[in-house]
């Protein structure tokens, strides 16, 4: 199926996402903040990065406007975030291609998966 980075700092979310995706067949890495993910994906592109807003280190927004603006990589990036909702209409700013709340339903969470890797 498709290669996924999940970049979440909490390891609980990491591990039931990564569970989840490979179940459905996805191949999962994971990271636990945004320098993670750069380092990782400029190694090995993803298909698609679920990406969590609030983060140390380098958090959600700055992963997302590296990965658009500095590295002009065209990876589809879903933004996950359990804080204000205006933290989720600054990630579609910036280049997000779907934003999910926290907490969301897995069949949410997959159906969006799914619908992002079948957009060109």
């Amino acid at each position: 199926m498709a290669s996924i980075l999940v970049v979440d700092d909490e390891g609980q979310i990491r591990f039931i996402l990564k569970r989840v995706l490979e179940d459905v067949g996805h191949e999962v890495r994971l990271a636990s903040n945004g320098n993670e993910a750069i380092i990782s994906h400029n190694q090995q592109p993803a298909d698609l990065i679920l990406t969590d807003l609030m983060m140390p280190e380098m958090e959600g927004l700055e992963t997302i406007m590296e990965l658009r603006r500095k590295l002009r990589s065209k990876v589809k990036i879903i933004a996950m975030s359990g804080g204000a909702s205006t933290n989720l209409v600054g990630a579609r700013m910036l280049g997000a291609d779907a934003v999910i709340a926290k907490p969301f339903d897995i069949s949410e969470l997959l159906q969006t998966v799914q619908d992002m890797l079948e957009r060109d």
